[in-house]
């Protein structure tokens, strides 16, 4: 059989001769979905020119280089928001795409503002996840002046939309949450809440939907006021033990921040596990367990590689548009995990 010839590339590409000619060309006006078009189909036939197709689309990609902050890195959920994106990043065909990764073990508002503008300066758009606070604001609006894409990425900055954001409808997040603890548990109760840091406005919004809940359709339930773990294990251990021994008739337990794998540490420690209704974020490999074990009730996780793709997309899409001034949001559906679908 005779080889592909370009007559042959331009039937399977459904695209004229003179195009793919273009694309073999490298020359400019050519988009790059039709560029990527004749490569799927050079790639499909046996064309023999495929690896200078190849070569002429990967120069022609506009390249970008995108900066994600992340919190602590010990902490195995944002180790799997690095991956997705990694992965994500990847599997973009339209861009070549410089992924710069970090981590925040130092959480306070001045070494975010610290790091998030240096890593502003060796990028074209950034993804932060940070508390409010007016330290951490005021370096956002440098490195917006300084021409720089900001995105939120799973906790908001703003409220009103000044800052891309890329997560999960939090408020409903909570109002979730708290049907959940409503219809499971066995009658009316106390229901402890541990929250983070309160300045991370989806812990705030976590909590302000569960509150909500009650308000309107569970008043009978006794809802205790947060406790703030900071973001560590440890703290909510102990923030989880104190709640348990001033408070033994405790129904369930609503975390709606940091410090999962100290909540269930100290329900298994103190022989609550499976007693105390338990709602908390995320499946990972110790609330996967959890789950399986009966310690705690229901995880709700944010969708990693929808997020991270969300995530990129926006950045990519503000990094190529040609004036400023786009929104860029976009709120993901959140996941749902019991024991019986894990």
């Amino acid at each position: 059989m005779s080889r592909p010839t370009i007559k042959d590339l331009s039937l399977a590409s459904g695209v004229s001769v003179a195009t793919v000619n273009r694309v073999l060309a490298g020359q400019p006006g050519v988009r790059q979905q039709t560029r990527a078009l004749v490569q799927e189909a050079a790639e499909r036939i046996g064309f023999y020119g495929l690896g200078a197709i190849q070569a002429r689309v990967a120069a022609s990609r506009p390249k970008f280089r995108l900066g994600v902050l992340l919190l602590q890195p010990h902490r195995p959920f944002y180790q799997n928001v690095a991956a997705a994106l990694r992965e994500a990043a990847g599997g973009i065909a339209e861009a070549e795409i410089d992924l710069r990764i970090e981590f925040l073990e130092d959480l306070s508002p001045q070494n975010t503002a610290e790091r998030a503008l240096e890593l502003a300066k060796t990028c074209q758009a950034i993804s932060i996840t940070s508390a409010v606070h007016p330290i951490v604001m005021q370096a956002v609006g440098q490195i917006e002046a300084q021409g720089v894409h900001v995105f939120a990425l799973i906790s908001q900055l703003s409220a009103t939309g000044q800052v891309h954001y890329i997560g999960v409808d939090n408020w409903k997040v909570g109002r979730t949450a708290g049907w959940t603890m409503a219809q499971v548990c066995k009658a009316p109760g106390k229901l402890g809440i541990l929250m983070g840091n309160p300045r991370y406005r989806n812990q705030e919004m976590n909590e302000t939907g569960f509150r909500s809940y009650f308000r309107e359709f569970a008043r009978d339930f006794t809802l205790l006021e947060p406790m703030s773990t900071f973001e560590s294990a440890a703290v909510a251990q102990e923030m989880t033990e104190r709640m348990l021994a001033d408070h033994p008739d405790l129904a369930g337990l609503y975390v709606a921040g940091g410090g999962i794998s100290g909540a269930l540490a100290a329900l298994r420690a103190a022989g609550q596990a499976g007693r105390v209704v338990l709602v908390g974020y995320e499946l990972m490999e110790i609330t996967r367990a959890a789950l399986l074990d009966g310690t705690m009730t229901l995880a709700i996780a944010h969708p990693l590689e929808r997020l991270a793709q969300q995530a990129l997309a926006g950045m990519v899409a503000a990094c190529k548009a040609a004036r400023p001034g786009g929104n860029w949001t976009s709120v993901v559906p959140f996941e749902i995990y019991t024991r019986e679908n894990i």
